[in-house]
């Protein structure tokens, strides 16, 4: 059974009714509450050509999964319901006509209590036919209005990814060629004239004379060489989107069993 607390999310989420085989009836329309408990008893369900019509069935045994609501009757019980004028306060007499109605399908589900039950609004006036929805809108009763889906596509923006810049060290060798000097003992022999005497050094003699060379050497300093920023740029290019989207078409069927369409 499904309880008060139940029923804005059914009506407001406009609850799809399954049977008792799972198998989809219609989309839920009203909720009547008992009169005198204030529960819920009975729910109209959109059903036949393009869900123009609405049967009566009991919510004893319904039970609420989610958005959608299962009751404990077939699809072919609840569509052969007694049609009743679901605009107005279920009187006991079109009451015991359902309870009958569905006491003879033998579910064992409807039990006649004999007790007066009224559909109202949870805020309202005195025999408001529904609670939490207003009656769809009916269209004359030689039309039908048609709808359609239509396909609404925009933009939105996410984020994509992020972009870090970072820095290491790597090493590498450098070489680099740099002219070195260096001194080297050339012996230079100059003639002396007759006039210059000289003599013979037992001890023998030695002249001494100081080399020098240049070496190449390494120093390093660090330097500033480049700025590197990160900038952003908006590339605008085309995406293709499809979905299905839905269309109502009408087809009639004639008393010799044709359909045109």
């Amino acid at each position: 059974m499904i309880s008060a607390t139940d029923i804005d999310r059914l009506l407001n989420g406009k609850a799809t009714v399954y049977d008792q085989n799972d198998e989809k009836v219609g989309s839920l329309s009203q909720i009547y509450l008992d009169d005198t408990t204030g529960e819920p008893s009975w729910a109209t369900v959109n059903t036949g050509l393009f869900g123009m019509s609405e049967s009566f069935v009991p919510l004893e045994g319904a039970d609420a999964r989610g958005d959608d609501l299962r009751v404990g009757y077939t699809k072919d019980q609840i569509k052969d319901a007694p049609n009743l004028d679901e605009d107005h306060h279920l009187e006991a007499a079109d009451e015991d006509r359902l309870y009958e109605y569905y006491a003879m399908q033998g579910s064992g589900r409807a039990q006649a209590t004999n007790t007066t039950r009224e559909h109202e609004h949870e805020h309202t006036r005195d025999h408001s036919p529904e609670v939490g929805q207003t009656h769809p809108g009916a269209a004359d009763e030689d039309s039908l209005t048609l709808s359609e889906e239509r396909l609404n596509v925009g933009t939105q923006t996410q984020e994509s990814g992020r972009v870090r810049l970072r820095k290491y060290v790597v090493t590498e060798n450098v070489t680099k060629t740099v002219p070195v000097q260096h001194e080297e003992v050339r012996i230079e022999r100059v003639p002396v004239g007759e006039e210059r005497s000289g003599r013979i050094d037992e001890d023998g003699g030695e002249v001494e004379v100081t080399l020098h060379e240049e070496k190449a050497v390494v120093d390093k300093d660090t330097v500033a060489v480049e700025e590197v920023r990160l900038g952003k740029e908006t590339v605008t290019e085309q995406e293709t989107v499809s979905a299905d989207v839905r269309k109502e078409r009408l087809d009639t069927d004639d008393d010799d069993g044709h359909r045109n369409r």
